[in-house]
C-alpha cells in the first residue's frame, strides 16, 4: 500500500524516492493496486467499482486504431475526473506551442548556453522555456523544445498535458513525479515519459533541478523497429519502468493545470486528483536510464549513422520517417580502422537540436562558451554542420587503438520539420553568437594549381 501527500519537502521526496517500486516493461499490460481488491476481477467498469471506487478509462489513442498501438488505462479513483470546476484561463509564461508563427525559421546553425538560474520560488511548470519547435499541437503534429530550471517542488499544484506527451531529461537534480498511475524518480542520465493527458506533480530531489523536455505532438513514442539487428538491441523493453499504484486521499485545495491547444488553463479542486487506487493499462509513465542503452557501432570501418542510437519513435504517416526521434550518446567504443571516429561533417534533410548532461560530446568541444552540460545546439534541416576545427584536427592525427568513449552523456531530439525557434530564443543572453568560429581555420588541404 502506498500513499503520498501533496505539498512534500525535498527531504520527503528523496524518501519517497528511495522507497519506489516499479513495474518493467514498454508496451506492457500493466496492472497494479495500492489497497488489496481494489482492482475489478473479469470486467472494466462492474455497476459497483470495487471498494466505492469511480472506474474511468483514459485514452491516448482513438478507440480503433489497430490493437498494437492503441494505448489505454483504465483507472478506479476516489472521485472521477469529471468532478471538477471550471477551468479558467492563466499566464502561460515562458511556455509556447506550435504552430510557431512568431518568427520565421532560421537557416543558421545555433547553440545556447545553459538556462539562467531562476527566480526563487519557481518550481518545474513556471520554470518551463520554449526554445522552439515545429507542426501543430491543435493537429497532433510536430513537436517543442523546451528547457527548465526549478527550485522549487510542485507543492499544491498538479499539472497535465492534453497537446502531447512529454520526455522529461533531466540534467541537474532529480524530479520525483508523482503522477496519477503513481510515482517515479528521474535523476541525471534518466529521462522520464509522461503520456499525453497524465496528471503529475514535480517535487524536488535536490536544491535545484535543470535539464530538457521534448513535447511530442504527434503519434506515442515507441521502441524503434530493429530490422536487420535483430531480436535485441538499442534500449531493451525490460529497463523501461512504470510505476506502483500510489494515491492521495486528503480533501485540500489543489490547483490544476491544464496545457489545452497552446495555452495553460487553472481550475482549483478541493482534492487531490491524484487519486488513483488501482490501474491496468497500457497508457503509463515510465522511467528508463539512459546508461542501459545497447549500444551498436562499426567494427570494421567508418563512424555508424546517428540511427543505431535512437531509443525511442514517434512514427509518421511515411514509413521511416519520423516525427521526432530521441537519440543518445552513450559510453561505448570506438574501433574502426581508418575512420575519422567522431560523428562526420553532415547536412541533413532532418532537423537536430543537441543537448549535454553529462560530461562532453567528442564532436564538440566544451569549455567557456561552448558545448556544456545544460546548453544546446540547433542545426536545422540542410545546415551544414560537423565536428569543430580543433576536433577535426584532433582526430585526424590520432593513433587508431580501441578506444572508451566514457566521459559525456549526450542526446539529440531530431525531428522531420524545421525547428522555429521562439522569439524569446532568439534574444536570449544565453544564446551564443560566435558559434559560428568554431569551424573557423579548416584550412584548404587540396594542393592549389
Amino acid at each position: 500500500m502506498s500513499r503520498g501527500t501533496t505539498g512534500t519537502t525535498t527531504e520527503q521526496a528523496r524518501k519517497t524516492a528511495e522507497s519506489l517500486s516499479y513495474l518493467s516493461g514498454f508496451g506492457n499490460e500493466h496492472s497494479s493496486e495500492a489497497e488489496p481488491g481494489a482492482l475489478p476481477v473479469g470486467r472494466n467498469s462492474p455497476q459497483r467499482a470495487p471498494l466505492g471506487l469511480y472506474a474511468e478509462q483514459l485514452s491516448g489513442t482513438a478507440f480503433t486504431e489497430p490493437r498494437a498501438h492503441n494505448r489505454r488505462s483504465w483507472l478506479y479513483r476516489i472521485r472521477p475526473s469529471a468532478a471538477h470546476p471550471r477551468f479558467e484561463r492563466m499566464d502561460n509564461g515562458a511556455l509556447r506551442t506550435a504552430p510557431f508563427t512568431e518568427a520565421v525559421p532560421d537557416p543558421n546553425r545555433l547553440r545556447w548556453g545553459p538556462l539562467p538560474e531562476p527566480p526563487a520560488g519557481t518550481d518545474f511548470l513556471a520554470g518551463l522555456w520554449t526554445l522552439g519547435g515545429n507542426g501543430d499541437a491543435t493537429r497532433r503534429t510536430g513537436m517543442a523544445v523546451h528547457l527548465y530550471a526549478a527550485n522549487a517542488g510542485m507543492h499544491e499544484r498538479v499539472f497535465s498535458d492534453a497537446d502531447g506527451e512529454l520526455l522529461i531529461v533531466p540534467e541537474r537534480g532529480g524530479l520525483l513525479l508523482r503522477t496519477e498511475l503513481g510515482a517515479l524518480c528521474a535523476r541525471p542520465g534518466d529521462v522520464a515519459l509522461i503520456p499525453r493527458g497524465v496528471r503529475f506533480r514535480a517535487e524536488l530531489l535536490e536544491e535545484s533541478a535543470r535539464g530538457y523536455v521534448c513535447e511530442n505532438y504527434g503519434r506515442p513514442f515507441a521502441l524503434p523497429d530493429l530490422g536487420p539487428i535483430g531480436a535485441n538491441g538499442l534500449a531493451n523493453a525490460r529497463d523501461f519502468l512504470a510505476p506502483t499504484a500510489a494515491y492521495e486521499a486528503e480533501e485540500r485545495p489543489v490547483e490544476v493545470v491544464n496545457k489545452f491547444c497552446g495555452n495553460l488553463w487553472r481550475a482549483t479542486y478541493d482534492h487531490s486528483p491524484l487519486d488513483v487506487v488501482a490501474w491496468h493499462g497500457n497508457h503509463v509513465p515510465y522511467v528508463y536510464d539512459l546508461r542501459r542503452f545497447n549500444v551498436l557501432g562499426s567494427i570494421s570501418y567508418d563512424h555508424p549513422d546517428p540511427s543505431v542510437f535512437t531509443v525511442l519513435t514517434s512514427p509518421s504517416d511515411t514509413p521511416g520517417l519520423a516525427g521526432v526521434d530521441f537519440v543518445v550518446f552513450a559510453p561505448r567504443w570506438l574501433v574502426g580502422e581508418d575512420t575519422f571516429r567522431p560523428p562526420y561533417f553532415h547536412r541533413n534533410v532532418m532537423s537536430e537540436y543537441m543537448g549535454l548532461i553529462e560530461g562532453a560530446y567528442d564532436a564538440k568541444t566544451g569549455g567557456e562558451g561552448g558545448f556544456v552540460p545544460g546548453g544546446g545546439s540547433l542545426h536545422n534541416m540542410m545546415s551544414a554542420h560537423g565536428p569543430d576545427r580543433e576536433t577535426f584536427e584532433r582526430a585526424s592525427a590520432a593513433q587508431l587503438a580501441p578506444q572508451k568513449v566514457d566521459d559525456g552523456l549526450a542526446f539529440m531530439f531530431e525531428t522531420r520539420w524545421p525547428v522555429t525557434p521562439t522569439p524569446q530564443a532568439a534574444r536570449a543572453p544565453h544564446l551564443q553568437p560566435d558559434y559560428d568560429t568554431v569551424w573557423d581555420g579548416l584550412e584548404r588541404h587540396f594542393p592549389r594549381a
